[in-house]
């Protein structure tokens, strides 16, 4: 139910420079680790503060049961001006808190510096590097001066200093926040989870008769051009198709969509935009292979992410063909839930998505691996269970 603006006294408080809801995988990560957190808090009255960004037809105000919800939604193009702009905001929303929050779990340093800025603060902060903006912008804003990601790398490291705990969801990243200067003793591995489905889903009506699917946003770093050239090398099978289920707008897919016309597979790619989370759930269900190409780049190198497409994928029972890169061997391994080729090699990857499209019934025994995979210590409540032991941690 939406509010008329934000109340007072409660216990906890999340903080990300991301959409929320979303179609993001960042978005269902959100959910979960901010649902432990006002879980851990759960009492009458108000609990949590969830500081999140908004725009579109989201509320700017909206009240959860005892968690509310509050939206950041100035339009600012410089990138910079707006994560000052969301530190105030930021700053603003938990000052009347300050007498009863007791712990703070924030995702980025945006979020983190009013956090921690707080002079003589009583609360805890847990620091989630789900990923390190020093290592992320160049990909993304790749017009950054080089004195603009010192001085970001430079905030980064007094945030995780000054952390009671530092989450990642991956060991690699783990390694990376160790070599920055964090003691390994406050770095805590929560890895990202998947929920099994109780049923297979439904077979989206639209779903062509036989096809691979991609899931995910389509930045350069996920690879989808290396797909698609990959996918020019499977012409004999004209009844096959790549399924794209992005989690961004169409206009987003333009480059993409031209570079599949000139490979000429533009009429075998089909494009899905904006697709909810609980859709996808089905195209991964009914597809033959779901396919992670993620490049080889320092954003999936140094930092390694623990990508819930291919988690997702598992728990779906669907084989994965991914990238062979140090944070994906943490979740498959080669050969047993899939295949993991070399990155950015479109004619290797090729090879491998048909080599499990002539073996059909290895390919399903390696989904059905997967499947067990996940159950036996990838799901999400494995991975909140680990999330409230660093709660306890820092709160004893």
């Amino acid at each position: 139910m939406a509010g008329d603006g934000p109340g007072t006294g409660v216990r906890a408080a999340y903080v990300a420079f991301d959409r929320f809801p979303g179609t993001k995988g960042s978005a269902v990560h959100i959910g979960q680790m901010a649902a432990e957190l006002f879980e851990r808090f759960g009492g009458p009255g108000p609990q949590g503060l969830l500081l999140v960004l908004g725009g579109g037809e989201l509320p700017p105000y909206q009240r959860e049961g005892g968690v509310e919800i509050a939206r950041f939604e100035e339009r600012i193009p410089n990138l910079i001006d707006r994560v000052e702009a969301f530190s105030a905001w930021v700053a603003r929303h938990l000052a009347p808190h300050l007498e009863t929050l007791e712990l703070c779990h924030v995702r980025d340093p945006w979020g983190a510096l009013p956090v921690l800025a707080v002079e003589g603060r009583r609360y805890r902060v847990v620091y989630e590097a789900n990923g390190l903006p020093s290592i992320e912008l160049p990909h993304t804003w790749p017009q950054a001066a080089p004195r603009t990601l010192a001085k970001i790398r430079e905030l980064e490291l007094r945030c995780l200093a000054a952390a009671d705990a530092v989450v990642v969801p991956s060991r690699v990243i783990g390694r990376a926040v160790e070599g920055m200067g964090v003691e390994a003793s406050r770095i805590r591995l929560v890895a990202n989870g998947a929920d099994l489905p109780s049923r297979t889903p439904e077979r989206p009506p639209d779903a062509p008769e036989r096809y691979l699917v991609y899931v995910g946003a389509l930045q350069p770093w996920q690879g989808l051009d290396v797909l698609l050239r990959a996918f020019t090398r499977l012409a004999d099978l004209p009844e096959l198709r790549l399924v794209v289920c992005s989690s961004v707008p169409e206009r987003r897919s333009r480059a993409l969509r031209r570079l599949a016309d000139r490979l000429g597979v533009g009429e075998r790619v089909e494009w899905r935009h904006l697709v909810p989370h609980d859709d996808v759930a089905g195209w991964l269900a009914h597809a033959e292979i779901s396919v992670a190409p993620l490049t080889g780049c320092a954003r999936n190198l140094d930092q390694g992410c623990a990508p819930l497409k291919i988690l997702e994928s598992m728990a779906a029972g669907v084989p994965v063909v991914a990238s062979d890169l140090p944070a994906v061997r943490e979740l498959m391994s080669d050969g047993v839930h899939g295949r993991l080729v070399a990155a950015d090699r479109p004619a290797e990857l090729a090879r491998a998505l048909r080599i499990l499209l002539e073996y059909p019934e290895a390919a399903r025994a390696m989904g059905e691996r997967g499947r067990e995979r996940v159950r036996d210590g990838l799901t999400w409540e494995a991975s909140r269970a680990r999330l409230r032991e660093v709660y306890d941690l820092v709160t004893a």
